[in-house]
């Protein structure tokens, strides 16, 4: 993969600039990074954060973008929970690119399910084959969007 030719765009509202610059920061090493910021689009929340990583969602992605800066990337999310404290104080969206597209929503109330949910997010991986096998999908999905069931632990498609 070539970084230079990858484009992730990052958007947000209601998220400080020096945390905007934390996580361009680690984008910026992998990839060049469109920034927005936008309207809010969700009166639920104080925050959102959208980030579209134009890699499809697989095993190859997490070689690639190395582990040392996916375990970043999850510590910086969950900070950005911690400093917003509970309830619906933030939601982050995060996109991968491919044929699907794979969808990953957290908007979880309490702390430990957001943080359950974003160290769990590498594990849908494995059963990413089952998730979106024809028995399970129709053939023409564009996008498989993932939520976080808090009464299972897991991830599941909605």
């Amino acid at each position: 993969m070539s970084d230079n030719l990858l484009i992730a765009d990052l958007r947000y509202y209601g998220v400080s600039p020096w945390e905007i610059e934390v996580v361009y920061g680690l984008l910026n090493s992998k990839f060049k990074v469109n920034q927005e910021e936008i309207n809010e689009p969700d009166p639920n929340f104080v925050s959102v954060l959208t980030i579209s990583i134009p890699i499809q969602f697989s095993e190859e992605f997490f070689k690639w973008f190395e582990l040392r800066a996916w375990e970043k990337t999850k510590a910086i999310l969950k900070e950005l929970k911690r400093r917003r404290g509970r309830g619906k104080a933030i939601k982050i969206e995060i996109l991968f690119q491919g044929e699907p597209n794979v969808r990953f929503v957290v908007d979880q109330n309490e702390s430990y399910l957001f943080n359950s949910a974003i160290e769990k997010i590498d594990f849908v991986v494995e059963l990413l084959p089952y998730h979106l096998n024809k028995k399970n999908v129709s053939d023409n999905l564009i996008e498989a969007v993932y939520k976080f069931d808090p009464d299972k632990s897991r991830w599941g498609i909605v």
